[in-house]
């Protein structure tokens, strides 16, 4: 499982703005800092990609997990 553009279209888009500049806070007022607000949305976006690993792994364990238990049994068709 993989975070970013997944098909051509995608790709073309983030090409497109990966340049764009967005962080145009300077020149409005507001009531939160921006290094606070900037700050706080990179720790979000940490925690989230840190959920992704752990789901990842969890995954991964659960699937080993599940396949060692497993029990097969052999039939015969004919």
């Amino acid at each position: 499982m993989a975070i970013g553009a997944e098909d051509y279209i995608d790709q073309l888009l983030v090409k497109k703005y990966a340049d764009e500049k967005v962080d145009n806070h300077d020149n409005m007022e507001s009531l939160v800092e921006p290094e606070k607000m900037l700050d706080a949305m990179k720790d979000q976006a940490e925690m989230y990609r840190n959920m992704i690993a752990i789901k990842q792994r969890l995954n991964i364990a659960c699937y080993a997990i599940n396949a060692k238990a497993a029990r097969y049994t052999k039939t015969s068709r004919y």
